[in-house]
């Protein structure tokens, strides 16, 4: 469900109708907007790419345990 919106984001970013710039996206704080902010405070983009990283995490987390729970070849037998 994120990845879908993270595409839908993209996409109406590249149509030009996407969140305007002074609201903050993910996306948006580690791309090359943010890039000159990086320079002088490098560490403003720990936290976007710690928030990722951990939502990335978390999903893949979710995903395993719904295949362990509904997958009927790993059951035990």
């Amino acid at each position: 469900m994120a990845l879908r919106e993270q595409r839908h984001e993209a996409s109406l970013s590249f149509l030009g109708l996407g969140v305007p710039p002074p609201h903050p996206t993910w996306r948006g704080m580690l791309s090359l907007a943010g890039l000159d902010h990086m320079y002088r405070a490098s560490w403003l983009a720990i936290w976007p790419a710690v928030a990722l990283s951990l939502a990335v995490f978390g999903f893949n987390m979710l995903g395993d345990a719904l295949r362990d729970l509904l997958d009927p070849r790993l059951k035990g037998g």
